[in-house]
C-alpha cells in the first residue's frame, strides 16, 4: 500500500511540475503521505516494543534512574531554596552582626586565630550606639549553650539567649502565647523568659503553649518565669531553631558578668544604606581596636546572613554538580543499552526488513523506523524517570518537611533529554537496517 501510494505521489508531482506557469504544486497529498508513514513507523515500534516486554522494561532502566535523578534532586533544590530564603527572610539585607569570630568557621586554624582577637565587649555596643549616625536600630545579644530543667525533665544543649528588647524587632521574633518581657523587667534583670517550642516538647510534655505561661524553668541553677511562647521557627542545616529560652540582657549579664564576648544587630532603614553604615560601623570598631590603614585584620567580623545563604549555595552547588554527573553517566549507560537492543533488534528482524525493501520501502522509510523505535523508547523511559523523580522528592518533602516546588521546565527537559539519547544511540542500528541489501536480507534466516 505505501509503494503503491508513492508511486501515486511522484506521478502527481511530475504532473504539478508540468502544469502551466503561476500554478503551486499541491504539497499536500506529500504531507499527509509523510504523516502517515511516521505514523505507521511509530506503531511498528509500539508493537515491536510490547512483543518484546521484558528487554524494554530492562532497557527503561537506565534511562530512568538518570531521569528521577535529576528530577527529584532538581525539586528538592527548589524546595530548600524557598526554605532558606524564607528562614533569613526576617533579617533579609537590613540587618548585619559585629562578632567576635565569624558565624562559619571551616578549618581549626582560623578558630584559633578568630579566638586570639578582643571580646566584643558592651562598651563597644555603647560605643556603635552612640556613634553611629546611620544606624536605625541596635540590639545586642549574649549566647551560650547550657541544660534547662523543669522537675525531672531536663532538655540538653539549649541555647540560652540574653536579649535587649528591640532583638524582637530586628529579628522579627512574633511570641505565639503570652508576650514579651516589659522594658521594667529588662531593665531591673527580672528572671523571666520566652521560650521555644522544643522547650515546651521537651519539659512540658508537649503541653499547649498558652497552659506553659506563667510556669517555671530552672536555667544554670536559677528559676525562670515562662512569660511568652515564641513561634515555631524550625531547623536549618539540621539545627533546630526552637530549642532557645531567651531572657533580658541585663538578666543574663548579671549570670555572665562581662566574661562571654556579645554580638551586637544593627539595621537600617534601607538596604541602600547598607553600605555607608557598615563603612561607619566598621571605622568605629577599628578605631577601639587601634588598628590602621596596614592592618588586614579588622579584629572583628561584619556579617550579614548572607554568608549562609554562600554556604548553601556552594553546598547544593556540589549536589548538582554530583547528581549531574550520575544521570549523565546513567543516561549514557541507557543509552548503549538501548543501541545493544536496536542492533540485536536489527538482526533478528533482518527478513522483515528484506521483505519491507523488496516491497518497495527506500531506506528513508527503513531509517526512520528503527529511528522512532529508538525515540519512543528513550521517551517513555524519560517519561517513567519524570514520574518517579517526582514521587521520590514527594516523599522526600513529607519526611524532611520542606516545601514542594514542581518545575515544568525539569520535566520537559527530562523527556527531551531522554529522547536525545534515544536519536542518538539509535543513529548506528537505524543507519545499520537501512544499509542492508534487500536480497541479502531475504536470505537471512
Amino acid at each position: 500500500m505505501l509503494a503503491e501510494e508513492e508511486i501515486k505521489v511522484k506521478k502527481r508531482v511530475k504532473s504539478d511540475a508540468s502544469a502551466p506557469t503561476g500554478t503551486l504544486p499541491r504539497i499536500h497529498v506529500s504531507s499527509r503521505f509523510f504523516l502517515h508513514t511516521l505514523w505507521e513507523s511509530f506503531r511498528i515500534a509500539v508493537a515491536s516494543l510490547r512483543a518484546n516486554k521484558l528487554r524494554t522494561g530492562l532497557t527503561l532502566i537506565g534511562v530512568i534512574v538518570g531521569v528521577a535523578a535529576v528530577i527529584a534532586v532538581v525539586t528538592i533544590i527548589k524546595g530548600l531554596d524557598q526554605t532558606v530564603a524564607s528562614t533569613f527572610s526576617s533579617q533579609g539585607a537590613t540587618v548585619f552582626t559585629v562578632s567576635k569570630r565569624p558565624q562559619i568557621i571551616t578549618s581549626r586554624e582560623d578558630f584559633v586565630r578568630f579566638n586570639k582577637r578582643k571580646d566584643v565587649t558592651e562598651d563597644d555596643a555603647e560605643a556603635v550606639f552612640r556613634l553611629c549616625t546611620a544606624c536605625w536600630r541596635t540590639g545586642i545579644s549574649g549566647n551560650t549553650a547550657t541544660i534547662v530543667k523543669r522537675g525531672d525533665q531536663k532538655s540538653e544543649g539549649v541555647r540560652v539567649r540574653g536579649l535587649t528588647l528591640s532583638m524582637f524587632t530586628i529579628e522579627d521574633l512574633n511570641i505565639e502565647a503570652g508576650r514579651q518581657w516589659t522594658e521594667t523587667e529588662g531593665a531591673t534583670g527580672r528572671n523571666v523568659c520566652v521560650v521555644g517550642s522544643d522547650i515546651v516538647t521537651n519539659l512540658f510534655g508537649g503541653a499547649s503553649p498558652e497552659s506553659v505561661v506563667g510556669q517555671e524553668v530552672r536555667v544554670e541553677g536559677r528559676e525562670f518565669q515562662v512569660v511568652g511562647v515564641a513561634e515555631r521557627l524550625g531547623s536549618i542545616f539540621g539545627f533546630s531553631r526552637d530549642n532557645v529560652v531567651m531572657i533580658p540582657f541585663p538578666t543574663y549579664k548579671k549570670m555572665h558578668g562581662a566574661h562571654d564576648s556579645l554580638v551586637l544587630f544593627v539595621q537600617v532603614e534601607s538596604d541602600q544604606r547598607m553600605t555607608e553604615t557598615q563603612d561607619q560601623v566598621r571605622t568605629i570598631m577599628r578605631n577601639r581596636r587601634g588598628k590602621t590603614f596596614t592592618d588586614e585584620d579588622d579584629g572583628f567580623s561584619l556579617e550579614t546572613q548572607d554568608v549562609f545563604i554562600d554556604l548553601y549555595g556552594k553546598a547544593t552547588a556540589n549536589i548538582y554538580i554530583v547528581t549531574i554527573g550520575v544521570a549523565a553517566i546513567s543516561l549514557v549507560v541507557g543509552g548503549i543499552v538501548v543501541m545493544n537492543i536496536m542492533l540485536v533488534s536489527v538482526t533478528e528482524r533482518t527478513k522483515e526488513i528484506g521483505i519491507r525493501k523488496a516491497v518497495g520501502a527506500s531506506r528513508r522509510d527503513v531509517l526512520t523506523q528503527f529511528l522512532i523505535e529508538a525515540v519512543v523508547l528513550t521517551a517513555i523511559g524519560g517519561a517513567l524517570g519524570v514520574a518517579f523523580g517526582f514521587g521520590l522528592a514527594f516523599t522526600l518533602s513529607m519526611v524532611l518537611g520542606f516545601p514542594l516546588l514542581f518545575s515544568i521546565w525539569s520535566a520537559v527537559m527530562g523527556v527531551g533529554v531522554s529522547s536525545a539519547v534515544g536519536i542518538a544511540s539509535g543513529l548506528w542500528p537505524a543507519w545499520k537496517a537501512a544499509s542492508l541489501d534487500p536480497i541479502e536480507a531475504l536470505r537471512a534466516e
